[in-house]
């Protein structure tokens, strides 16, 4: 008796690495990638974050350094995020002229400008000495619309410094219109705005609070962001309204334990959609790493993968420089 085989052998397309690229559904671009960086006032040489081996607060020299690096990889942009020497109970370096993220945009602009996008993450939590996105009452809540204004008046400056993204990420209601108009009236109706839409009080955010010195008060940001528990009606709602008051682009963040709301959100949108692979994800791969657990250039590149599978347009991640040069 003739014994019966498949006719069907998925297996014949998995054969050879160059079969497997051929036929590859998702793939990676170093233009998709952007690149995270922390800029501090008043130091002078990198210093390593203890829970993010590999990234730095960078001087204005060094992240000049960093950058180009970015851009001779490949990498399509960065976020700047700052730690001013000063921090006040209403943010004031967020929309100081002289302030250290105005600053550093306009020495980056001048240097990579034509290479890369330079996008400023648009908050207040790095300026604050109580560590939250906004100014407090005097019961200690966030006022949302004390708060505004004052997102309105960082993305302007950080517009004139030569901006050439705006990203508000401290989920205010109706923060995407208060900048879009305040940007529109100081002429900069050209600045696009790429709105952290979906964006949850995630544990992940850990090693983020050392990179950006948020203030260890900061307390609970659940009465603002979004619960991970929470429908997934409410992240498209979220997304619909972000849009409507003039955003360019959405965000989704985290990025690896948000997949199934990233994937709603590109199936919902016909706008650029993008993906923040936190802190948290990047420092459990290197923990992992560093104790010999997993190989990390595969999780590495899986991860990203995966992001890029479930729908980002654009991937913000601290591997940018070194996966942009694996890629290319």
């Amino acid at each position: 008796m003739t014994a019966q085989f498949p006719v069907a052998r998925p297996r014949r397309l998995r054969r050879t690495p160059a079969m497997r690229r051929m036929v590859a559904g998702t793939r990676l671009h170093p233009a998709e990638l952007v690149l995270p960086l922390f800029v501090k006032e008043g130091i002078d040489r990198p210093s390593p974050i203890a829970s993010m081996p590999g990234v730095f607060q960078h001087t204005r020299d060094s992240l000049r350094k960093a950058v180009h690096e970015a851009a001779e990889a490949g990498v399509g942009g960065l976020i700047l995020f700052g730690i001013p020497a000063v921090k006040d109970a209403r943010g004031s370096a967020a929309d100081d002229p002289d302030g250290i993220v105005q600053k550093a945009v306009a020495d980056l602009v001048s240097e990579v400008g034509d290479t890369m996008v330079v996008m400023t993450d648009t908050c207040l939590d790095e300026f604050t000495d109580h560590g939250h996105c906004g100014i407090l009452t005097p019961d200690g809540e966030v006022d949302n619309d004390a708060t505004l204004e004052r997102y309105a008046a960082a993305a302007v400056a950080q517009a004139r410094a030569g901006s050439q993204f705006i990203a508000p990420s401290g989920m205010m209601d109706g923060q995407v219109a208060a900048i879009r108009t305040a940007l529109d009236a100081e002429g900069f109706q050209q600045v696009p705005i790429m709105a952290y839409s979906v964006k949850y009080a995630s544990a992940f955010y850990g090693p983020f609070r050392d990179a950006a010195e948020c203030a260890p008060q900061f307390g609970d940001r659940s009465a603002y962001q979004q619960d991970a528990a929470g429908p997934v009606g409410e992240a498209l709602r979220e997304v619909r309204l972000d849009l409507a008051e003039g955003a360019d682009a959405v965000m989704v963040k985290p990025a690896l334990a948000y997949l199934d709301i990233l994937r709603q959100v590109r199936d919902t949108v016909d706008v650029p959609v993008a993906a923040y692979q936190v802190s948290g994800e990047y420092a459990m791969v290197e923990a992992a790493a560093a104790n010999g657990w997993i190989d990390r250039d595969r999780v590495i590149m899986e991860s990203l993968t995966a992001i890029r599978r479930a729908g980002a347009d654009t991937i913000l991640t601290y591997w940018a420089t070194e996966v942009a040069r694996k890629l290319r």
